[in-house]
Protein backbone atom coordinates (compact mmCIF):
# COMPACT_ATOMS: atom_id res chain seq x y z
CA UNK A 1 0.00 0.00 0.00
CA UNK A 2 1.30 3.32 -0.98
CA UNK A 3 2.04 5.62 2.08
CA UNK A 4 0.22 8.26 3.73
CA UNK A 5 1.80 10.40 6.24
CA UNK A 6 1.32 8.51 9.54
CA UNK A 7 -1.03 11.38 10.66
CA UNK A 8 -3.06 11.66 7.81
CA UNK A 9 -3.65 7.79 8.16
CA UNK A 10 -4.71 8.22 11.73
CA UNK A 11 -7.11 10.82 11.12
CA UNK A 12 -8.66 9.48 8.06
CA UNK A 13 -9.18 5.92 9.89
CA UNK A 14 -10.85 7.73 12.72
CA UNK A 15 -12.96 9.62 10.49
CA UNK A 16 -14.03 7.13 8.82
CA UNK A 17 -14.94 4.62 11.84
CA UNK A 18 -17.23 7.76 12.58
CA UNK A 19 -18.54 7.67 9.44
CA UNK A 20 -19.80 3.96 10.08
CA UNK A 21 -17.28 2.36 7.35
CA UNK A 22 -16.76 -0.89 8.06
CA UNK A 23 -12.61 -2.25 8.23
CA UNK A 24 -9.30 -0.29 7.63
CA UNK A 25 -7.83 1.17 4.45
CA UNK A 26 -6.43 -1.84 2.21
CA UNK A 27 -5.09 0.29 -1.01
CA UNK A 28 -3.95 3.96 -1.51
CA UNK A 29 -3.51 4.61 -5.10
CA UNK A 30 -2.13 7.88 -6.32
CA UNK A 31 -4.15 10.45 -8.61
CA UNK A 32 -2.49 12.68 -10.47
CA UNK A 33 -3.43 16.10 -11.72
CA UNK A 34 -3.37 18.25 -8.66
CA UNK A 35 -0.33 20.77 -9.29
CA UNK A 36 -0.78 22.10 -5.27
CA UNK A 37 -2.18 19.28 -3.48
CA UNK A 38 -1.39 15.31 -3.07
CA UNK A 39 -4.55 13.06 -3.99
CA UNK A 40 -5.27 9.52 -3.75
CA UNK A 41 -8.26 6.75 -4.07
CA UNK A 42 -8.41 5.20 -0.80
CA UNK A 43 -10.06 1.47 -1.16
CA UNK A 44 -11.19 -0.05 2.05
CA UNK A 45 -11.52 -4.24 2.97
CA UNK A 46 -15.05 -4.53 2.40
CA UNK A 47 -15.02 -2.69 -1.19
CA UNK A 48 -15.72 0.96 -0.47
CA UNK A 49 -13.99 3.83 -2.00
CA UNK A 50 -13.12 7.47 -1.32
CA UNK A 51 -10.67 10.62 -2.62
CA UNK A 52 -8.50 11.77 -0.28
CA UNK A 53 -6.52 15.14 -0.95
CA UNK A 54 -3.58 16.42 1.45
CA UNK A 55 -1.02 18.74 1.84
CA UNK A 56 1.71 19.51 4.83
CA UNK A 57 1.76 23.62 3.35
CA UNK A 58 -1.54 23.87 3.46
CA UNK A 59 -3.37 25.52 6.24
CA UNK A 60 -6.47 23.36 7.16
CA UNK A 61 -8.52 26.44 6.50
CA UNK A 62 -7.97 25.56 2.60
CA UNK A 63 -9.61 22.39 2.70
CA UNK A 64 -12.30 23.86 5.16
CA UNK A 65 -13.10 26.83 2.35
CA UNK A 66 -13.02 23.77 -0.27
CA UNK A 67 -15.53 21.65 1.95
CA UNK A 68 -17.66 24.85 1.87
CA UNK A 69 -17.43 25.56 -1.73
CA UNK A 70 -18.06 22.11 -2.68
CA UNK A 71 -21.39 22.17 -0.08
CA UNK A 72 -22.31 25.08 -1.83
CA UNK A 73 -22.15 24.13 -5.43
CA UNK A 74 -23.97 20.38 -4.42
CA UNK A 75 -27.08 22.15 -2.79
CA UNK A 76 -28.61 23.50 -5.85
CA UNK A 77 -28.42 19.95 -7.47
CA UNK A 78 -27.74 21.28 -10.46
CA UNK A 79 -24.60 19.59 -11.22
CA UNK A 80 -23.02 16.57 -9.88
CA UNK A 81 -20.30 17.65 -7.14
CA UNK A 82 -18.19 14.95 -4.56
CA UNK A 83 -19.67 15.22 -1.31
CA UNK A 84 -17.39 16.08 1.13
CA UNK A 85 -16.98 14.01 4.48
CA UNK A 86 -14.39 14.63 6.91
CA UNK A 87 -11.58 17.03 6.89
CA UNK A 88 -8.51 17.30 9.79
CA UNK A 89 -5.00 18.50 10.20
CA UNK A 90 -3.18 21.19 12.00
CA UNK A 91 -0.95 21.86 14.65
CA UNK A 92 1.80 20.17 12.64
CA UNK A 93 -0.09 17.76 11.16
CA UNK A 94 -0.92 17.67 7.36
CA UNK A 95 -4.03 18.78 6.27
CA UNK A 96 -6.01 16.64 4.95
CA UNK A 97 -9.56 16.47 2.79
CA UNK A 98 -11.86 12.93 2.75
CA UNK A 99 -14.98 12.96 -0.05
CA UNK A 100 -16.83 10.79 -2.35
CA UNK A 101 -14.93 8.78 -4.76
CA UNK A 102 -16.66 9.43 -8.49
CA UNK A 103 -14.45 7.41 -11.09
CA UNK A 104 -13.75 9.69 -14.25
CA UNK A 105 -16.02 7.78 -17.44
CA UNK A 106 -16.60 8.68 -20.84
CA UNK A 107 -19.32 12.17 -21.54
CA UNK A 108 -22.30 10.96 -22.59
CA UNK A 109 -23.80 11.83 -25.94
CA UNK A 110 -24.95 15.30 -24.07
CA UNK A 111 -21.98 15.94 -21.89
CA UNK A 112 -21.68 19.78 -23.31
CA UNK A 113 -25.38 20.52 -23.03
CA UNK A 114 -26.04 19.32 -19.42
CA UNK A 115 -22.79 21.16 -18.51
CA UNK A 116 -23.76 24.31 -20.16
CA UNK A 117 -27.61 24.23 -18.42
CA UNK A 118 -26.67 22.86 -15.45
CA UNK A 119 -24.13 25.81 -15.41
CA UNK A 120 -26.71 28.04 -15.76
CA UNK A 121 -28.84 26.89 -13.47
CA UNK A 122 -26.14 27.04 -10.65
CA UNK A 123 -25.79 30.53 -11.36
CA UNK A 124 -29.34 31.05 -10.92
CA UNK A 125 -29.72 29.33 -7.60
CA UNK A 126 -28.08 32.35 -5.06
CA UNK A 127 -30.23 34.07 -3.62
CA UNK A 128 -31.72 37.00 -5.30
CA UNK A 129 -30.88 39.81 -2.77
CA UNK A 130 -27.53 38.53 -1.36
CA UNK A 131 -24.47 40.75 -1.76
CA UNK A 132 -21.62 40.12 -4.19
CA UNK A 133 -18.84 37.83 -2.11
CA UNK A 134 -19.22 35.22 0.31
CA UNK A 135 -19.60 34.45 3.51
CA UNK A 136 -15.65 33.60 4.18
CA UNK A 137 -12.68 33.67 2.31
CA UNK A 138 -10.98 31.22 0.52
CA UNK A 139 -8.74 30.10 -2.41
CA UNK A 140 -7.58 30.74 -6.14
CA UNK A 141 -5.05 27.67 -6.63
CA UNK A 142 -2.95 28.36 -3.62
CA UNK A 143 -3.18 32.25 -3.29
CA UNK A 144 -5.79 33.88 -0.84
CA UNK A 145 -8.81 35.04 -2.60
CA UNK A 146 -10.74 37.57 -0.34
CA UNK A 147 -14.42 37.34 -1.07
CA UNK A 148 -15.51 40.38 1.19
CA UNK A 149 -19.55 41.46 0.84
CA UNK A 150 -20.18 44.31 -1.51
CA UNK A 151 -23.21 45.77 -3.28
CA UNK A 152 -21.38 47.16 -6.28
CA UNK A 153 -20.02 44.25 -8.29
CA UNK A 154 -17.75 46.88 -10.28
CA UNK A 155 -16.39 47.69 -6.46
CA UNK A 156 -16.09 43.84 -5.65
CA UNK A 157 -14.01 43.07 -8.92
CA UNK A 158 -11.62 46.11 -8.45
CA UNK A 159 -10.98 45.40 -4.51
CA UNK A 160 -11.25 41.89 -4.23
CA UNK A 161 -10.06 40.66 -7.39
CA UNK A 162 -7.77 42.68 -9.92
CA UNK A 163 -6.71 45.16 -7.08
CA UNK A 164 -5.32 42.41 -4.56
CA UNK A 165 -3.38 40.52 -7.85
CA UNK A 166 -2.05 43.47 -9.31
CA UNK A 167 -0.79 44.42 -6.05
CA UNK A 168 1.08 41.04 -5.83
CA UNK A 169 2.28 40.96 -8.93
CA UNK A 170 3.89 44.24 -8.82
CA UNK A 171 5.63 43.76 -5.71
CA UNK A 172 7.13 40.70 -7.23
CA UNK A 173 8.26 43.06 -9.71
CA UNK A 174 6.46 40.50 -12.29
CA UNK A 175 5.33 43.48 -14.12
CA UNK A 176 6.66 46.01 -16.87
CA UNK A 177 5.65 49.37 -16.51
CA UNK A 178 3.77 49.28 -19.32
CA UNK A 179 1.52 46.33 -17.98
CA UNK A 180 0.85 48.02 -14.33
CA UNK A 181 -0.72 50.97 -16.34
CA UNK A 182 -2.74 48.89 -19.06
CA UNK A 183 -3.98 47.68 -15.77
CA UNK A 184 -4.35 50.70 -13.86
CA UNK A 185 -6.41 51.93 -17.00
CA UNK A 186 -8.58 49.15 -16.83
CA UNK A 187 -9.64 49.93 -13.16
CA UNK A 188 -10.05 53.49 -13.82
CA UNK A 189 -12.84 51.93 -16.43
CA UNK A 190 -14.45 49.54 -13.65
CA UNK A 191 -17.20 51.70 -13.08
CA UNK A 192 -17.85 52.05 -16.80
CA UNK A 193 -17.94 48.77 -17.70
CA UNK A 194 -19.31 46.98 -14.89
CA UNK A 195 -22.51 49.33 -13.49
CA UNK A 196 -25.09 47.33 -15.30
CA UNK A 197 -24.38 43.96 -13.43
CA UNK A 198 -25.63 45.86 -10.26
CA UNK A 199 -29.00 45.72 -12.12
CA UNK A 200 -29.11 41.84 -11.80
CA UNK A 201 -29.01 39.24 -8.79
CA UNK A 202 -25.59 37.73 -8.04
CA UNK A 203 -24.71 34.34 -9.79
CA UNK A 204 -22.97 31.12 -7.42
CA UNK A 205 -19.46 31.04 -9.54
CA UNK A 206 -17.57 28.20 -9.49
CA UNK A 207 -14.97 30.59 -9.39
CA UNK A 208 -12.09 28.58 -10.99
CA UNK A 209 -13.72 26.48 -13.94
CA UNK A 210 -10.99 25.51 -16.55
CA UNK A 211 -10.99 21.96 -18.15
CA UNK A 212 -9.21 20.44 -15.20
CA UNK A 213 -12.03 21.29 -13.39
CA UNK A 214 -14.62 19.30 -14.88
CA UNK A 215 -14.69 15.68 -16.06
CA UNK A 216 -17.10 13.19 -16.80
CA UNK A 217 -18.24 11.28 -13.73
CA UNK A 218 -19.19 7.32 -13.69
CA UNK A 219 -22.68 8.26 -15.84
CA UNK A 220 -20.69 10.22 -18.33
CA UNK A 221 -22.57 13.27 -16.97
CA UNK A 222 -20.02 16.29 -15.72
CA UNK A 223 -18.77 16.49 -12.02
CA UNK A 224 -17.69 19.40 -10.99
CA UNK A 225 -14.37 19.97 -8.61
CA UNK A 226 -11.63 22.13 -7.15
CA UNK A 227 -14.49 24.98 -6.54
CA UNK A 228 -13.29 28.95 -5.53
CA UNK A 229 -16.84 30.03 -4.96
CA UNK A 230 -18.50 33.52 -4.66
CA UNK A 231 -21.15 35.07 -5.52
CA UNK A 232 -20.87 37.14 -8.63
CA UNK A 233 -21.45 37.51 -12.40
CA UNK A 234 -21.85 34.12 -14.39
CA UNK A 235 -19.95 35.72 -17.10
CA UNK A 236 -17.32 35.25 -15.15
CA UNK A 237 -17.05 31.77 -15.27
CA UNK A 238 -17.99 31.59 -18.77
CA UNK A 239 -14.55 33.75 -19.42
CA UNK A 240 -12.91 30.98 -17.67
CA UNK A 241 -13.72 28.64 -19.53
CA UNK A 242 -12.53 30.69 -22.36
CA UNK A 243 -9.46 30.99 -20.85
CA UNK A 244 -7.33 27.97 -22.16
CA UNK A 245 -9.29 26.89 -25.26
CA UNK A 246 -13.14 26.87 -24.48
CA UNK A 247 -16.11 24.19 -23.50
CA UNK A 248 -17.24 23.72 -27.13
CA UNK A 249 -20.10 25.54 -28.67
CA UNK A 250 -23.23 23.22 -27.59
CA UNK A 251 -21.74 24.26 -24.20
CA UNK A 252 -22.31 28.17 -24.63
CA UNK A 253 -25.78 27.47 -26.74
CA UNK A 254 -26.80 24.89 -23.64
CA UNK A 255 -25.75 28.15 -21.53
CA UNK A 256 -27.71 30.51 -23.69
CA UNK A 257 -30.67 28.41 -23.49
CA UNK A 258 -30.78 28.72 -20.09
CA UNK A 259 -29.22 32.18 -19.10
CA UNK A 260 -27.81 34.81 -20.62
CA UNK A 261 -24.38 36.29 -22.35
CA UNK A 262 -25.03 39.79 -22.96
CA UNK A 263 -23.00 41.70 -26.16
CA UNK A 264 -21.08 43.08 -23.35
CA UNK A 265 -19.05 39.91 -23.28
CA UNK A 266 -17.87 39.18 -26.23
CA UNK A 267 -17.21 42.81 -26.72
CA UNK A 268 -14.92 43.26 -23.45
CA UNK A 269 -15.94 41.60 -20.34
CA UNK A 270 -14.85 37.97 -21.47
CA UNK A 271 -11.50 40.21 -22.01
CA UNK A 272 -12.18 42.00 -18.16
CA UNK A 273 -12.70 39.27 -16.21
CA UNK A 274 -10.00 37.27 -17.75
CA UNK A 275 -7.71 39.57 -16.87
CA UNK A 276 -7.93 38.06 -13.02
CA UNK A 277 -7.13 34.85 -13.96
CA UNK A 278 -4.35 35.99 -16.25
CA UNK A 279 -2.85 37.75 -12.90
CA UNK A 280 -3.30 34.93 -10.82
CA UNK A 281 -1.02 33.23 -13.36
CA UNK A 282 1.89 35.87 -13.16
CA UNK A 283 1.64 35.60 -9.71
CA UNK A 284 1.76 31.57 -9.52
CA UNK A 285 3.77 31.13 -12.06
CA UNK A 286 5.92 34.07 -13.64
CA UNK A 287 6.17 36.43 -16.48
CA UNK A 288 5.34 34.26 -19.29
CA UNK A 289 1.93 35.44 -19.07
CA UNK A 290 2.72 39.27 -18.76
CA UNK A 291 2.35 39.44 -22.51
CA UNK A 292 -1.34 37.83 -22.59
CA UNK A 293 -2.00 40.43 -19.95
CA UNK A 294 -1.42 43.19 -21.22
CA UNK A 295 -2.14 42.27 -24.56
CA UNK A 296 -5.70 41.44 -22.72
CA UNK A 297 -5.61 44.48 -20.49
CA UNK A 298 -5.12 46.48 -23.75
CA UNK A 299 -8.43 45.52 -25.32
CA UNK A 300 -10.84 46.27 -22.55
CA UNK A 301 -9.61 49.87 -22.49
CA UNK A 302 -9.45 50.52 -26.10
CA UNK A 303 -13.35 48.86 -26.29
CA UNK A 304 -14.09 51.09 -23.36
CA UNK A 305 -12.63 54.33 -24.42
CA UNK A 306 -13.62 53.77 -28.55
Amino acid sequence: MTALPGPVLEGVETALSGLGVPGPISSVTPVAGGCINHGARLDTERGLTFFLKWNAEAPPQLFEAEADGLKALGAPDALRVPRPLARGGGSGAPAWLLMEHLAPGTPGPRYAWVLGRGLARLHRSAPPRASFGWPQDNWIGSLPQANGASSSWAAFWGERRLGPQLRKARDQRLLASATTAALESVMSLLDTALSDVDAGPPHLLHGDLWGGNVFPGPSGDPVLIDPAVYRGHGEVDLAMTELFGGFGEDFYRAYAEEGEIAPEYGAYRRDLYQLYYLLVHVNLFGAQYEPRTVATARRVVAALRG
